[in-house]
């Protein structure tokens, strides 16, 4: 693994079997065969054909070469949902699942969300942070370059703070970019009511997470029995006024309001939305907020998942996250391509460009992260199959054998 803060002079990457480009005009993404892509500092300068490619930027005069041959290049994945920093072991609600148990069963025993709260509050800033790099480590194995990383299992102003510090300080030590949500409004603690716990992130842990200045986005738990629709749009409000971007966990067990909050407030995104009928499909799209679907939260659950093809259908392109979590363990987003295409019907295509474009997009992202395009980041990855196809046929095995992270080999 590279440093964080290393730098690349010429990188080509050449003679790959296809690469992927970046977003088509519909739902899909632009292929190239036998091709190439050079980055110069760590930016994108020319991609095309490899004869192309080779002619302005020859791989004798590169700093970093990857012979592609036989392999596919796929911009870096782009995680725009996950709760990776935590503590404790929840394997046991795993069983208690398989038994019967439902979600909001295990967390009315004392289980969920507030037993990672007490896990959390117990732990040591070294302690969150080292598991954070852990989790880290293995997303960029599997080919993420960009990953948004909430709080929200401190639900007190303290904690949320050590929270978002310790991701400031893994994600500075690390290859990949880290962008941080303030989430103190992911479940009511034990000892208050909804109501009064909404006017304590509001009054109280909103300000001080402003005057620390690490978090970007600011996420709420819109769902029955945690944060209503009202109290939702206040804390995203808020928010807001704190500089801090809306976004919103909408319809994941119930449809109660939270894409209409999320068009009231321009969030950047509404993620889960298993229960999201027509209308309030339409309401995203009409506002411009980007569908996040999360199947393996849906595969975790054992629920039916997120209707992807009524978007697509209608051509609008859809996110795709891990929701990587204590109740949703999986790090990888090829597993997710695989998930969004066997049980979302999205092509391999329309998955690719969840994981990477869509996803960039849904975390207010325009520079050009989740493509290969001539000025995008030449973060890349280079998996060992034959076509793109193949990240959503191959799950047996991760198919990752390099990333780039600006033009620098990071994984190898």
């Amino acid at each position: 693994m590279t440093d964080a803060g290393s730098t690349a002079g010429l990188t080509v990457v050449h003679d790959a079997a296809e690469l992927v480009v970046g977003p088509d005009e519909g739902t899909g993404v632009v292929v190239l065969e036998d091709a190439a892509f050079a980055a110069l500092d760590g930016e994108v300068v020319a991609v095309g054909p490899t004869d192309e490619v080779l002619a302005d930027y020859p791989v004798a005069g590169a700093d970093t070469a990857v012979d592609a041959t036989g392999k596919t290049v796929l911009p870096g994945f782009v995680d725009p949902h996950t709760h990776a920093l935590f503590a404790g072991d929840r394997s046991d609600e795993f069983v208690a699942k398989l038994r019967g148990a439902t979600y909001e069963e295990i967390l009315a025993d004392g289980g969920g969300i507030l037993r990672t709260v007490d896990a959390v509050r117990e732990a040591s800033d070294e302690e969150l942070a080292a598991n954070l790099t852990e989790h880290l480590d293995a997303m960029l194995v599997h080919g993420t370059t960009t990953v948004e990383v909430k709080s929200g299992y401190g639900l007190d102003t303290e904690t949320e703070l050590r929270m978002l510090s310790a991701i400031d300080a893994a994600g500075s030590d690390h290859p990949v970019d880290v962008i941080p949500t303030f989430m103190g409004a992911h479940a009511v603690p034990r000892g208050v009511d909804a109501e009064g716990y909404t006017e304590s992130v509001v009054a109280d842990q909103l300000p001080a997470v402003a005057e620390q200045g690490i978090a970007e986005f600011c996420d709420v738990f819109c769902e029955r029995g945690v944060f209503t629709a009202e109290q939702s749009r206040r804390i995203l409000e808020a928010g807001r006024d704190h500089g801090l971007a809306p976004k919103i966990h909408a319809d994941e067990f119930a449809a109660i309001g939270g894409t209409d909050v999320a068009a009231a407030v321009g969030a950047a995104s509404a993620d889960h939305l298993l229960h999201t009928d027509d209308g309030g499909r339409e309401t995203l799209v009409d506002a411009g907020v980007a569908p996040v679907m999360l199947p393996g939260t849906a595969f975790g659950l054992g629920a039916d998942y997120a209707d992807a093809r009524a978007f697509l259908d209608a051509g609008h392109e859809v996110a795709l996250a891990t929701d990587f979590n204590p109740n949703c363990f999986s790090r990888s987003m090829g597993f997710v391509a695989t998930l969004a295409s066997v049980g979302m019907r999205m092509t391999p295509h329309e998955a690719i460009r969840g994981v990477t474009s869509a996803a960039a997009g849904a975390l207010d992202r325009d520079d050009g992260t989740g493509t290969l395009r001539t000025g995008a980041p030449a973060d890349a990855v280079v998996l060992d199959v034959p076509t793109a196809s193949h990240l959503s046929y191959r799950f047996d095995t991760n198919p990752v054998s390099t990333v780039l992270k600006s033009g620098v080999v990071a994984h190898e």
